[in-house]
């Protein structure tokens, strides 16, 4: 484990902290977690390229590569790296309409397009870009991976069924399909639907076990001994053997404007769902996780995979929990997955001829059901409702648009959900608690007994231009509905920040309230909001030696003041 004393080149460099203290009893757990994963990944990894519109070994690739890049550079030790549902998605939506039709062309521009997200991600990490990262909220990811989830089944359910398929998006896909029901192949269909079962069967008894290359394996000897292929199924074919020949990308096929969106939501998808499944395994094993490096360990992943002609790869939650449940200590579980992988790839790539397509659909469809996460989405409908709002944008943004576009306009429609909410905060006005010197929102507590001829308000939001106005039309409402006001108290013990609007709409309130002979006061005012209050010239305008008190010392001190002049 690195410290903060290690040298930098330490602290860049992953493999000489964990290597270091690397204990020989852990080999045999990472070679176990290696192979495992590596028979995971071979299901897995064809299916995704088939869902890229790539020739199937590029996903083979994508795992082999993208593991050892990450294993250099990645701080997480169960993080798996490979090609992923989303992005492939991404990638056949997008790359398809700016390849032309070329398939030579759509293979550039797919590793053109890992190289620009290696880039990207070194990028982010020189200038410590993991903060943005946080403009996409949870709500948004849940809609999204909803909308990402419908759309990869309506993608698969082609080849599920034997029909031709086709379309832009979930909608017009859907639309298609219906046409094509009468043409079911129902051979096709009982292989998809069969494997589908023992896929979902082999999660639920056999969790953590390799039953998709199980499954893969099974239908492979019934293929080829019931001669399927001839009987008009469709398999993968021949899959070239050896070794990915590793150059560099092709440069110049794109504009920088058509390739800059396609990379930089790749870099969001993968960083996310990356640094997400990561810090639940570094709390899971008690070790920390550093969000910066991971942009290092993703660029890696990324460089590697260009090099060897591979399209962009992410770590996933579900590659990662293969991985963390076969026992994986570091990421040497990595390494040795892709030298399993190479080992495939030389000497075994012959055998996946016969594997029928409609397996590789049911791979995809149990990989991704999941992701929509309906219990989720009506939580947020009795929890939440701008939280479900902003999910159900990015699931019909995702659907409408695609997967690159939806994301997209679903974080630009989160700021402004977050912003429309910011603007409308909680007034607290108070009350005296009976039997007690506190005071409480009169709204959210029973029996509050009510100030005669005081306004106390409490805005629980940070005084900006996005709310300033809504908090002194509120005010002044109450000030309406209250005849006999003689004093109006501000608190501003919940506000952690004031703007020059929010200053200027305390000028104005203090001005409205002096026309009516009120007195105004502030209370609860934090060091920089007193700073600001200062040097705005509230101090002229309000008793400044107030600005420290507490609310409850205020009113108590009035109502003493009040109880003398009665007597």
């Amino acid at each position: 484990m690195n410290t903060p004393s290690d040298p930098t080149w330490m602290r860049f460099f992953p493999p000489a902290g964990w290597l270091g203290a690397y204990k020989r009893e852990w080999l045999p757990s990472d070679a176990i977690a290696g192979i495992t994963l590596a028979a995971y990944a071979i299901p897995v990894s064809l299916a995704y390229a088939a869902l890229a519109g790539l020739p199937p070994q590029v996903g083979v690739y994508g795992y082999m590569l993208g593991g050892i890049g990450y294993a250099l550079l990645g701080s997480s030790r169960q993080l798996a790296i490979g090609p992923t549902s989303a992005i492939s998605l991404m990638i056949a939506g997008t790359v398809g309409a700016l390849a032309g039709g070329d398939a030579l062309r759509y293979a550039q521009i797919a590793s053109l397009a890992a190289f620009a997200v290696a880039v990207l991600c070194f990028i982010a990490w020189l200038f410590k870009l993991s903060v943005l990262v946080r403009l996409v909220s949870d709500s948004i990811l849940v809609g999204f991976k909803a909308g990402a989830g419908l759309t990869i089944i309506m993608s698969q359910l082609p080849s599920l069924l034997g029909v031709a398929g086709g379309g832009h998006n979930f909608f017009d896909r859907a639309i298609k399909l219906v046409g094509q029901l009468g043409s079911i192949d129902p051979l096709v269909l009982a292989i998809g639907a069969v494997a589908l079962l023992l896929l979902l069967l082999g999660e639920r008894l056999l969790p953590g076990k390799p039953v998709g290359i199980t499954i893969v394996a099974l239908a492979i000897i019934l293929a080829t001994l019931l001669g399927l292929p001839a009987l008009g199924v469709p398999v993968t074919g021949k899959i070239p053997e050896g070794l990915p020949a590793l150059g560099i990308p092709t440069f110049g096929l794109l504009e920088f404007d058509d390739l800059f969106p396609l990379a930089a939501g790749c870099v969001l998808l993968a960083y996310i769902e990356g640094v997400s499944a990561a810090r639940s395994f570094a709390a899971k094993h008690g070790y920390p996780l550093d969000v910066r490096q991971e942009f290092l360990g993703l660029g890696a992943a990324n460089l590697a995979a260009a090099l060897g002609h591979v399209y962009p790869v992410a770590g996933g939650l579900s590659q990662s929990a293969v991985n963390d449940s076969a026992g994986a200590r570091t990421p040497l579980a990595l390494v040795i997955c892709s030298v399993a992988l190479g080992l495939c790839l030389l000497f075994f790539t012959g055998l996946l001829t016969n594997l029928p397509k409609a397996v590789l659909g049911a791979i995809v469809f149990a990989a991704v059901y999941r992701l929509v996460d309906v219990r989720a989405l009506l939580r947020m409908w009795q929890v939440s409702r701008i939280d479900f709002y902003a999910a159900a944008i990015a699931l019909i943004s995702v659907l409408l648009l695609g997967i690159l576009q939806g994301i997209l306009l679903a974080s630009i429609a989160s700021i402004f959900l977050l912003l429309a909410r910011a603007s409308r905060p909680n007034v607290a006005f108070l009350g005296r608690l009976p039997g007690s010197g506190r005071y409480s929102d009169s709204a959210r507590h029973e029996g509050v007994e009510p100030l005669i001829g005081i306004i106390a308000f409490r805005p629980e939001a940070s005084l900006l231009y996005i709310n300033a106005e809504t908090i002194l039309e509120t005010v002044l409402i109450a000030l309406r509905g209250s005849p006999g006001v003689r004093l109006v108290a501000c608190d501003l013990s919940a506000s952690p920040y004031i703007d020059l609007a929010g200053a200027r709409m305390l000028h104005d309130l203090h001005d409205e309230l002096a026309s009516r002979r009120v007195t105004f006061c502030i209370v609860g005012a934090h060091a920089q909001l007193r700073d600001l209050l200062r040097a705005e010239g509230l101090a002229a305008k309000t008793d400044s030696g107030q600005w420290l008190r507490s609310l409850d010392s205020l009113l108590s001190d009035d109502q003493a003041s009040t109880a003398q002049r009665t007597v």
